[in-house]
């Protein structure tokens, strides 16, 4: 995910020139410890902090900047030195991407440097960030720094300024959008992130085409032979060849955000994240969960409340509808969640035997609704 300027990206949250980090402060946003100055939050969400630990809760009124996080000897270090091994294997021994935490996922547009969240840094705020929005695990991680890698390979050798880059992936210039309609399963496009990210910019294709080249044990020659992508997957692996003894063109590049730039609490950071994904499921779902469940009445046997049903399976549903959609994590799981507060606000039952039928309802609900955020930019269109 390039940032135009990064559980984002320079392009994905960047190309209008103002940083994610500044909308979420706002305009003239000034840092105060946490709750001090701040209008009352009234996001149902934000009771997660309540269900933290109290070692936890305490880094909510510390600045983030102040919390002397670094990426050396960080929990996440590991993995960026396994990253620099599976270039090394590749042999792009001379390709070495400088990587920084900040407040998600990037690449800022144009430069060759990664940006980390700044919560993989800390077992505490991993714990934390656990409770907000679902921590990346292993796995995750290594796919986010293998796609921020492409992006930086991408900007290290200009390669998005040569004709042969823009035949196979598009113009970089093209306008960036943060929702567009993909074609589900088109081989066109590797997969590699959640859903159809390659397709929502020719630098995030090279991305996703880069990262499945990178990835051990990914047979992409036998999985896309057959593929129109194929060509792209060439393209890589015959440019990394070609550059392999030649320093980049560009070695490193702004950081846009950094940690000591975060001068905001942990708590403020959080708190407007929430609010923020709340305010994108604003949407009235009364209507179609009383058709999917049913009130109480005299009924007594084989029911349970349908929002403990669906807490048990908040997560499976989060997963999936995200792996299949492309909609970023967050906004799914408050999604998710809004589903959840619904059927306990409305006192809506299901029936315990039906259990395999609902979830089978409701993942085609959510993954109807989140296609429609991913193309329109809302749940429900008006």
């Amino acid at each position: 995910m390039a940032r135009a300027g990064g559980n984002g990206a320079g392009r994905d949250k960047f190309h209008s020139g103002q940083s994610w980090w500044n909308v979420v402060l706002g305009a003239g946003d000034r840092p105060a410890v946490c709750g001090v100055g701040e209008p009352p939050v009234t996001s149902p969400a934000v009771s997660d902090f309540e269900k933290t630990p109290p070692d936890v809760r305490e880094l909510l009124g510390k600045r983030i900047s102040q919390l002397g996080l670094r990426l050396e000897g960080s929990p996440v270090e590991r993995y960026v030195q396994r990253l620099q091994r599976e270039l090394e294997k590749k042999g792009l021994t001379r390709f070495r991407p400088v990587c920084y935490l900040t407040d998600e996922w990037g690449c800022p547009d144009g430069q060759p440097v990664i940006g980390i969240p700044f919560y993989l840094a800390d077992p505490q705020l991993a714990r934390l960030e656990r409770a907000m929005n679902d921590l990346e695990d292993g796995r995750e991680i290594m796919m986010y720094l293998r796609h921020e890698a492409g992006h930086a390979f991408n900007y290290a050798y200009r390669l998005y300024a040569t004709p042969e880059w823009r035949k196979l992936f598009g113009p970089y210039n093209r306008r960036y959008r943060d929702h567009y309609r993909p074609v589900p399963f088109s081989r066109k496009y590797v997969r590699h992130i959640a859903g159809w990210y390659a397709q929502k910019h020719p630098d995030e294709d090279f991305a996703e085409t880069f990262a499945v080249w990178l990835t051990p044990g990914s047979n992409w020659r036998r999985r896309y032979r057959t593929w129109p992508a194929f060509r792209k997957l060439r393209y890589v692996d015959a440019v990394a060849r070609r550059v392999r003894d030649s320093d980049p063109l560009v070695t490193t590049g702004d950081f846009d955000i950094t940690v000591e730039d975060m001068k905001v609490t942990v708590g403020q950071f959080y708190r407007r994240v929430l609010r923020r994904n709340d305010a994108a499921v604003n949407v009235a779902l009364e209507t179609d969960l009383a058709d999917l469940f049913f009130r109480r009445g005299r009924r007594r046997r084989r029911i349970r409340p349908a929002w403990e049903m669906l807490e048990t399976h908040r997560k499976a549903l989060t997963d999936k509808i995200t792996y299949w959609t492309g909609v970023k994590r967050p906004i799914v799981r408050a999604l998710v969640e809004r589903i959840v507060r619904t059927c306990r606000d409305q006192e809506l039952y299901a029936e315990t035997h039906r259990e395999s039928e609902y979830l089978v309802e409701l993942t085609a609900y959510g993954t109807t609704l989140a296609m429609n955020y991913l193309t329109r930019g809302r749940f429900v269109h008006t």
